[in-house]
């Protein structure tokens, strides 16, 4: 039995039988799609929760904040693509957020070096301070492309999260 995009073997089986049709038993490990990874990938259509699971590429954070401050380098920052946020230390103590997603053609950032948030897909690069472009597509000049949109951050003690 095959099963379009989407669709979760529970539901195409219980589809199955609540139609009348004999479905030999099937068994695997995995996840079905209900309730297991909250992580959610372009061929699916599992809720995002933007938790931090293991595995996943995300700090492993507390669960009071989505960073601690000890996690973002200072004169750099860390890419939180399933939250679609950048959290960025411009200097010691001071926290910046922005959206993950490059205002170019909309690829989720690849990293954040030299001062810059960098985006993989076309090179477009963004301040570390203040979100502006510093450079764009390919290496064109900078302005040519639009700045990030920030984003409110709360710190509280030492864990940092999206207000």
């Amino acid at each position: 039995m095959t099963t379009s995009p989407g669709i979760s073997r529970r539901k195409a089986l219980t589809g199955a039988a609540a139609a009348g049709v004999a479905v030999p038993f099937l068994a695997a490990c995995g996840d079905d799609g209900d309730g297991g990874d909250q992580t959610a990938t372009e061929d699916s259509q599992t809720p995002n929760t933007g938790e931090s699971t293991p595995g996943n590429g995300n700090s492993s954070a507390p669960a009071a904040g989505l960073a601690a401050t000890s996690d973002i380098e200072v004169g750099g920052g860390k890419i939180f693509g399933d939250e679609n946020v950048v959290i960025t230390q411009p200097t010691a103590g001071e926290f910046k957020g922005f959206s993950a997603t490059c205002t170019h053609q909309g690829c989720i950032f690849s990293s954040v070096e030299d001062g810059n948030i960098v985006c993989g897909c076309h090179g477009s690069m963004f301040s570390v301070e203040d979100g502006t472009n510093t450079g764009g597509p390919n290496g064109t000049e900078a302005g040519s492309v639009a700045d990030l949109e920030e984003v409110t951050l709360t710190v509280n003690g030492d864990q940092i999260s999206v207000s």
